[in-house]
């Protein structure tokens, strides 16, 4: 828990960025960060390189979307960012839960990227986790790489990470990244204090600004 609280400080100034500080802290900033996935949701689906992650989305028990994931190094780095949570509900999917991400890497690196990455979750035990106080990938549930290295370790994986980045770094490792709920942006979101799994399993919310993410949900299914 201490390793996962030096993480979050780490990078705060990092997820910091990925905000704009221009929106008033009245629900819009959270408004944006749905809008920015759905768009991510959407371009992911329509990637032409991305053909297994839009031929089995439609198999995902649930999806955690990060648009804007920054990454950043010198000597320390490090990635984080702000994110939704939709899970399926009944014939659907539900409203979003927001979280926010972080990780931690030593040694001789310079560079930086801005990623954007979709987390399938493909079990109920994925799921459940992500509704606790933090977790972290690869150690409270396994992550998987996809579309590359979809073998053996996917087939059982809780989650595969699907990322899209333009930058210095080649590419970007989930192994060891730590997930947890933003309480306050749930709260500031939908008006009252609401944990993930009941905006995610219940029906304590409702909230304007969500039909085009519904929308896109609803093509998923169809694919």
């Amino acid at each position: 828990m201490l390793l996962r609280s030096v993480f979050f400080s780490l990078f705060a100034c990092v997820i910091a960025f990925s905000a704009t500080p221009s929106v008033a802290e009245d629900g819009l900033k959270q408004q944006q960060l749905v809008d920015n996935a759905t768009v991510t949701l959407r371009e992911f689906v329509d990637d032409p390189e991305l053909a297994w992650f839009r031929d089995n989305v439609k198999n995902a028990k649930g999806l955690m979307i990060f648009p804007s994931n920054i990454k950043a190094g010198f000597i320390f780095g490090g990635s984080g960012g702000n994110g939704i949570l939709v899970g399926r509900k009944g014939n659907g999917w539900s409203y979003p839960a927001f979280y926010t991400s972080g990780s931690a890497t030593f040694g001789l690196q310079i560079g930086g990227e801005i990623s954007e990455i979709i987390l399938m979750i493909m079990t109920e035990r994925g799921i459940d986790a992500l509704f606790t106080s933090d977790v972290k990938l690869g150690g409270d549930i396994s992550v998987a790489a996809g579309p590359v290295g979809l073998g053996a370790k996917a087939q059982t994986a809780d989650v595969l990470a699907f990322v899209r980045s333009k930058g210095l770094y080649g590419g970007i490792n989930l192994e060891g990244a730590v997930i947890a709920p933003r309480s306050k942006w749930n709260r500031r979101y939908y008006g009252k204090s609401v944990r993930p799994s009941e905006i995610i399993r219940g029906d304590e919310v409702r909230r304007t600004g969500v039909g085009k993410l519904f929308q896109v949900l609803a093509d998923v299914d169809r694919l």
